[in-house]
C-alpha cells in the first residue's frame, strides 16, 4: 500500500469516526429531550367557542397529543367525564378543556317542575346567578286599591336554579308603553306546583321579580312574619 493509498484509508477512517460521533451526538440530544418533556397522553381542545350552561357534547371537542408535564392537573383527559355536564362559563375555541371548566346538570327532584321566567337583567341578575344555585324570590307589587300602600313580597324561598339563558332585549307591551326597552334573561328553576304558580303570578303581575343569591350552606328560609314588607310599618 503506498502513501497515498494509506491516507486515503486514514481518511475514511476519521469520516466513520466523525459520522459516528454526530449519530451519538443526535442521540445524546434527543434523549435529553425526551427526558425533559416526558411521556405525551391525550387532551382535549375545544373546536369552536361553547356558550355558558350549554350541554356538553363528544363532537365539540378534538384529541390532541401533548408532553404530561404541560398539563395541569385538572386537565380533561377522558371524554367520558363531561357526560351529564355543562359548561360554567364562555368556553372559547381552541382551549384546553379543564375539569373547572365544567359542572353537572342540575337535575329534576321527584314532585318537582321545570319553570322559566324572565329576569330583568339589571335588577335580577347581575351575572351572579349560576345553575345549582338557591335563591330567594322577591317580588314588588301595587297596591290592590287605590291609596294602598305597596308591598315587596318574598314569593319563594331557596328556589334551585336550573339554567340561565341569553340575555334577550325585552320591548314593552301595549300596556306600558311609557316604559324603556329592558333586557332580561330566562332563568329556568326546579320548583314545587305551589312555588311554580307563585313565581308565574309574580312574574305576571308585579311591578318588579328580584332575586336574592342564598349563601351555601343555608337554607333560606325566612319567617312568614317576614315575608311581606311595607315602608310605612319600617320602624
Amino acid at each position: 500500500m503506498n502513501s497515498r493509498q494509506r491516507r486515503g484509508v486514514i481518511l475514511l477512517l476519521l469520516s466513520v469516526l466523525c459520522a459516528l460521533g454526530a449519530f451519538a451526538g443526535v442521540l445524546s440530544v434527543i434523549s435529553d429531550v425526551e427526558s425533559k418533556v416526558g411521556p405525551e397522553v391525550t387532551a382535549y381542545r375545544l373546536k369552536s367557542d361553547v356558550n355558558p350552561y350549554t350541554p356538553l357534547a363528544t363532537g365539540q371537542f378534538e384529541q390532541v397529543e401533548m408532553p404530561e408535564r404541560w398539563l395541569s392537573k385538572n386537565a380533561v383527559t377522558d371524554l367520558g367525564d363531561i357526560r351529564g355536564k355543562i359548561a360554567v362559563t364562555k368556553l372559547r375555541e381552541g382551549s384546553l378543556l379543564q375539569s373547572d371548566m365544567i359542572v353537572d346538570q342540575p337535575a329534576l327532584q321527584p314532585g318537582q317542575q321545570e319553570v322559566a321566567i324572565m329576569i330583568d337583567a339589571a335588577t335580577g341578575v347581575a351575572g351572579k346567578i349560576t345553575p345549582g344555585a338557591a335563591v330567594n324570590v322577591y317580588a314588588t307589587f301595587e297596591g290592590e286599591r287605590e291609596g294602598d300602600p305597596d308591598q315587596s313580597r318574598i314569593i319563594v324561598t331557596n328556589a334551585k336554579v336550573l339554567d340561565v339563558g341569553r340575555l334577550t332585549a325585552l320591548q314593552p307591551d301595549d300596556n306600558d308603553r311609557g316604559r324603556e326597552p329592558t333586557d332580561a334573561v330566562p332563568i329556568t328553576f326546579a320548583l314545587s306546583a305551589v312555588d311554580a304558580q307563585r313565581i308565574t303570578y309574580a312574574e305576571s303581575f308585579a311591578k318588579r321579580v328580584r332575586l336574592a343569591l342564598v349563601a351555601p350552606g343555608t337554607d333560606g328560609a325566612v319567617p312568614d312574619s317576614q315575608r311581606t314588607y311595607e315602608l310605612a310599618k319600617d320602624k
